[in-house]
């Protein structure tokens, strides 16, 4: 008798990832670790980690804890803990101050974002996100059913959300306004006074909230005082979600711990969507960030120190490039340089140079630098460095970037 046949099922992915792929920034890492593996001696400029590795007083804590059984689930949004030692950094950092149900903590900064759209957002409610933006941003809005409003900022005004801008950008259906800085990926900050004319917006506007990704606070140069929304309107506060972690001050992107502080109602919400998904954070990952946020703070600003001196050396590099331009960024760890004068020459290979992705196709393959074109933070034609590794692998990769430039033809 025959086997009974049957045919394969088709798989139906949900309508809500049908334009969302895999983060470009992973897609050129991946190219990159291809060819070295095949030998290709590849320099990656294109993640956002800091190349400092864990003080080692947060790793003992994290042993310490270990050692003493700590590995059992915790309070579902965060250690009493850790929760204290969050209120003490919002009150030392930023003159704010949060009660314990007024804090969340999460595994990483990025699910505390999903959690406070997936809480609040209905379907076609509008996020506004100044633009370049960091390229999750867009894709977390569509999946928690809403739809992203993207305010370009030009190179000019410092790639600054302007306040006339925004207010042209709210409708009725405006549910936030997502807010990075410094900023991934232009490192542009904002000073109290850049701050007045947004928040004397958001005042006229009270149906719209704010969320403040603050996850670059402690990386910012030349004496730039950071000053986050929150604290500079008190009335402000209600409608505040005020976003950070520990992964980039304490080079601790591995162990994963975000956090929040914001409203007890939204907190709540919050919660409730982490209690259906991850649950708590690692238990470990929590001990450490307690000694993180509480220890020696003593390790920021020689680090911070070290980044702005990469900063120099490469902005410096960049603006020696025939047909490169950088402005200088106050805060983060990247570059976010125009690759405009180069576009529309040929490669020796005969290819020509049309869009900032195939500048960074190229100059991958050729020059064997992973770098990230601007279309992946919706802003063309630039491309982003990141200068969180050794002056002596940026020295190289400058050196590259500079021949590859300079082996370009005018058509």
């Amino acid at each position: 008798m025959p086997a009974t046949q049957t045919a394969a099922s088709v798989l139906q992915t949900a309508s809500r990832i049908d334009n969302i792929t895999v983060s470009e920034i992973l897609q050129i890492g991946a190219r990159a670790r291809a060819l070295k593996a095949q030998g290709h001696p590849v320099i990656v400029l294109g993640a956002g980690e800091p190349d400092f590795d864990t003080p080692d007083n947060i790793k003992e804590a994290a042993i310490k804890a270990i050692k003493a059984g700590d590995t059992k689930y915790t309070a579902l949004d965060g250690t009493p803990e850790l929760k204290q030692a969050v209120a003490a950094k919002f009150v030392r950092d930023n003159d704010l101050q949060y009660t314990p149900s007024e804090i969340t903590v999460g595994t990483g900064a990025k699910q505390i974002l999903f959690n406070a759209f997936m809480a609040t957002l209905q379907e076609g409610d509008e996020v506004i996100i100044p633009m370049p933006y960091w390229t999750s941003y867009e894709d977390i809005v569509g999946i928690c059913g809403g739809r992203a409003v993207l305010v370009p900022c030009a190179s000019d005004n410092g790639f600054k959300l302007q306040a006339a801008d925004l207010e042209k950008a709210i409708t009725a259906r405006t549910k936030w306004l997502l807010f990075n800085a410094p900023s991934n990926p232009t490192g542009a900050a904002y000073s109290r006074e850049d701050y007045a004319p947004i928040i004397e917006v958001l005042m006229r506007h009270p149906n719209v909230w704010l969320l403040a990704d603050d996850i670059y606070e402690h990386i910012v140069y030349d004496d730039f005082e950071f000053v986050t929304p929150a604290q500079l309107e008190p009335q402000l506060k209600s409608r505040t979600l005020t976003v950070n972690g520990v992964s980039k001050a304490y080079a601790m992107t591995g162990w994963r711990i975000g956090y929040a502080g914001g409203p007890e109602e939204l907190i709540k919400a919050m919660t409730v969507i982490q209690s259906q998904a991850t649950s708590c954070p690692c238990s470990v990952s929590q001990a450490a960030a307690v000694e993180a946020l509480n220890g020696p703070q003593d390790v920021l600003a020689p680090r911070c120190e070290s980044f702005q001196e990469r900063r120099d050396l490469v902005v410096q590099a960049l603006n020696d490039m025939e047909g490169i331009s950088c402005d200088v960024p106050v805060g983060a760890f990247y570059t976010f340089a125009s690759c405009e004068g180069v576009l529309g020459k040929r490669t020796s290979d005969g290819e020509v140079i049309n869009s900032d992705a195939d500048f960074c196709h190229h100059l991958l393959e050729t020059a064997h630098v992973a770098v990230v074109p601007g279309r992946a933070f919706g802003c063309s034609p630039f491309f982003r460095i990141s200068y969180a590794t050794s002056k002596r692998e940026l020295n190289e990769a400058m050196q590259r970037i500079g021949r590859f430039v300079n082996s370009l033809q005018v058509v």
